[in-house]
């Protein structure tokens, strides 16, 4: 069952936006695949990134398919999954195998202590599916080449374990088809972070045991209330809420799991809205907390609107006004946010459908790695954390407290979020995502925490296209032990930190001031830090 609550400082306002989107028939426009929703400059674009709307139905062929994959797997010894890709490919089959309470291991990083923990992992019962719609993402890629050699190291055929999930007529297509790999083709015309009901969502999640048929039977029982042009469609509320915050200047949404099981929902749904409104300098931040209990939901600011995933929670009431809860299945969810976000686009004025930073940090790393580029040397040092900030942040600072204290200063007490951005082994050092809360209390202002690199496929659009109101705080550490990437001029640890010094120097090309971390000796550091956080 889907329910959804809603609350709003200005109930005729709303009324009124929602009597226009229904007049617009903006609903059964988006069903029909209409592609002038969004204005002609996002025609091009959104004309070939809808077909979305239709998986519930269309995707059901591969149910029987990906099953019967399975069963042949597992009859060969092979039940231990492994998905190598990064954002879309890897952020909805995550939630959907973390709902079903299926084991399914993600590799989304360059770490070079998360990757090679990974591979040293029941590499003779894995099932590696490889994930990527352009076919030459290079993590995914890199990741890749590193199962491959440990497969032929073992004296085992590549073949026998990898599967391949791609668009038709990727580089990766071709050459997996080549190499005789079990190729999985996706839609094309459904982007990255729209593409949970797609293979890239059903591949990893169905061969792990989650029950894909359920899924898109989820999607399609909603279906019909989201292409309604009517009051009661829960997109066109929860889009048109969105969109009327964005429009009074509350321009970050909380996204925060509360009763049932929890699943991770909100990293999927972070690069939902962030990537897909994050442009022009406009946009919806997303704020993921895991309750909404303090200081999960603090600093509780004026310019935040609180979507509960799940019950409703009536005793905490957002500072704006603005507030939400979304209770549904995991797949009517899924389609019921795409929907929301599409419309959402549509009030603020973007196009939902592109992502025209994204790609700027990837340039950034590619040319330090190819030496195209010089890498920074620290402003100072601090026992065993090198400290770099921006041109002229760190003017007077000495030490890590004081750089930290710095960077915050300049935050917009009004506007202004902190974006927290960890460069390490995400399974072994998860405990620092509660890094978040303290300095959520700290600060008292909106502040996110994301791992690098897989965040740089999510909200780091809204970093460099969004509102010019961050601050971005990166740690980056050096590895216990590198890892080569076969047939590559550089090891992962260079490719971790090429990407982290990129994504930093893009950011500062934007104004953004970004102060790093870097964990000579991660333990020692790692102390350090904590002590400069308190």
């Amino acid at each position: 069952m889907t329910d959804l609550h809603s609350t709003v400082p200005d109930e005729t306002a709303y009324s009124d936006l929602l009597d226009e989107l229904i007049s617009d028939k903006v609903a059964s426009q988006i069903a029909a695949r209409v592609p002038t929703l969004w204005g002609p400059e996002a025609e091009s674009e959104s004309g070939k990134r809808l077909a979305w709307v239709g998986l519930g139905a269309e995707s059901r062929p591969l149910v029987a398919e990906i099953e019967q994959l399975r069963k042949e797997l597992a009859a060969k010894g092979l039940d231990h999954v492994v998905l190598c890709g990064m954002g879309g490919s890897s952020l909805a089959p995550e939630v959907i195998a973390v709902w079903a309470q299926q084991p399914l291991t993600v590799v989304d990083s360059s770490d070079p202590d998360y990757v090679r923990s990974a591979v040293g992992d029941r590499l003779e019962r894995s099932i590696v599916v490889v994930s990527s719609k352009s076919g030459g993402t290079v993590e995914t890629d890199s990741q890749k080449r590193v199962y491959e050699e440990a497969f032929r190291a073992a004296g085992r055929d590549p073949a026998d374990h990898l599967v391949i999930v791609t668009d038709p007529g990727s580089p990766l297509d071709e050459s997996a088809t080549a190499a005789g790999y079990r190729v999985f083709h996706a839609d094309p015309e459904v982007g990255g972070r729209y593409s949970a009901l797609t293979a890239f969502g059903l591949v990893p999640s169905g061969l792990a045991g989650a029950d894909i048929g359920a899924l898109l039977d989820e999607a399609e029982e909603i279906r019909p209330s989201l292409e309604n042009d009517d009051a009661t469609n829960p997109g066109l509320r929860l889009g048109a809420l969105l969109g009327l915050a964005n429009r009074a200047g509350v321009d970050k949404v909380v996204l925060a799991e509360n009763g049932g099981r929890p699943c991770g929902f909100g990293d999927w749904a972070e690069q939902l809205i962030a990537e897909s409104t994050g442009k022009d300098g406009k946009g919806i931040l997303p704020v993921v907390v895991p309750g909404i209990t303090a200081p999960n939901f603090s600093p509780n600011t004026a310019d935040e609107i609180l979507v509960t995933i799940g019950d409703s929670a009536d005793h905490v009431v957002p500072v704006s006004g603005f507030g939400a809860s979304v209770t549904a299945p995991l797949g009517a969810a899924m389609l019921l946010w795409e929907y929301a976000v599409a419309i959402a686009g549509r009030v603020i004025g973007i196009d939902p459908f592109d992502q025209p930073d994204v790609e700027s940090a990837k340039k950034a790393a590619r040319g330090l790695l190819d030496g195209g580029g010089s890498t920074p040397s620290p402003d100072f040092a601090d026992g065993t954390i090198e400290v770099y900030g921006t041109p002229g942040l760190l003017d007077g600072a000495t030490t890590v407290a004081e750089a930290i204290t710095v960077l915050l200063g300049h935050l917009d007490p009004d506007h202004g979020y902190l974006a927290l951005m960890t460069y390490l082994d995400r399974a072994r050092h998860a405990h620092l995502s509660h890094l978040r809360d303290h300095l959520a209390l700290r600060t008292g202002r909106p502040t996110t925490f994301g791992w690098g690199p897989r965040f740089l496929h999510s909200t780091g659009q809204y970093h460099k296209g969004g509102a010019p109101t961050g601050v971005f705080l990166q740690i980056t550490g050096t590895p216990a032990e590198d890892l080569p990437i076969p047939g590559r001029g550089f090891t992962f640890g260079e490719f971790i930190t090429a990407q982290a010094i990129g994504d930093g120097t893009v950011l500062a090309g934007h104004g953004r001031p970004v102060l790093r971390l870097h964990l000579t000796d991660q333990k020692a550091g790692l102390q350090v830090l904590r002590e400069a956080l308190k």
